[in-house]
């Protein structure tokens, strides 16, 4: 699937300017006697990132297809590749056995509606001004200040400056016990140019505008005494409420 998603990179991205160059490149992929442009012309262009493989449909020992995801400007499309296999004393060795397919992506699933838990009320408005806290230190990086969010024993790695914390959206905070699984949206403050370790040169330029990025995560707090602590933090998956 690898030499697929490899061959793709090259057919999928032509101009009449770069002709030459990419007939060289796809003879690494193709079988003897193939059409050294693959059935392009030489005419118009295209340009594809976001190259992955996406499926395999296999015939035999030998031969399968393979179908590679791309996104070329605003859409999202795919590409089935015929593949050969032989593999002896030299390897394993693959070779583009014929003619590839660009095809539609299939559209975005359909997401029902999803229900949302019993919220806790008093436990959200006591965790709100915590998380605030914590969220604000797992941006900066202040680490001897984040430890006075989590739980004892337990070490966060953090952003450590990367981005600065602007907003705490939203909570959702189930009712249960001492121990609970949260969700919380963020919005955090992402810089208008690059950091001075990897711009020197301030190439961005002066007054470059901060951006403004929201996302969710889950986290894991217990209660302890009137306080709540943050035990673990993740990706949230799909937030409801």
């Amino acid at each position: 699937m690898a030499f697929a998603a490899q061959f793709a990179g090259v057919y999928l991205n032509f101009n009449p300017d770069d002709a030459v160059s990419r007939s060289g490149k796809l003879a690494a992929f193709i079988a003897d006697g193939m059409d050294q442009q693959l059935g392009w012309d030489g005419n118009g262009r295209l340009g594809a990132v976001a190259i992955q493989a996406y499926d395999i449909e296999v015939a035999d020992a030998n031969n399968a297809v393979v179908t590679v995801a791309f996104q070329s400007g605003p859409r999202r499309m795919h590409l089935s590749v015929p593949i050969y296999y032989s593999g002896g004393e030299n390897g394993r060795r693959f070779v583009v056995s014929g003619w590839p397919a660009i095809l539609p992506a299939p559209a975005p699933a359909q997401l029902p509606q999803a229900a949302g838990p019993e919220t806790d009320d008093a436990a959200t408005a006591e965790l709100k001004p915590q998380l605030e806290g914590f969220f604000r230190n797992y941006a900066s990086g202040n680490t001897a200040e984040l430890q006075r969010y989590v739980t004892a024993g337990t070490s966060l790695p953090s952003f450590a400056g990367a981005f600065t914390f602007a907003e705490l959206k939203s909570v959702v905070v189930p009712v249960g016990g001492a121990t609970r699984e949260i969700e919380a949206v963020v919005v955090w403050v992402v810089p208008g140019s690059a950091p001075a370790t990897t711009d020197p040169d301030n190439t961005a330029g002066p007054g470059v505008t901060d951006g403004r990025l929201q996302q969710a995560y889950r986290l894991t707090v217990e209660k302890q005494g009137d306080k709540w602590y943050v035990d673990d933090i993740r990706g949230a998956g799909r937030v409801v409420g």
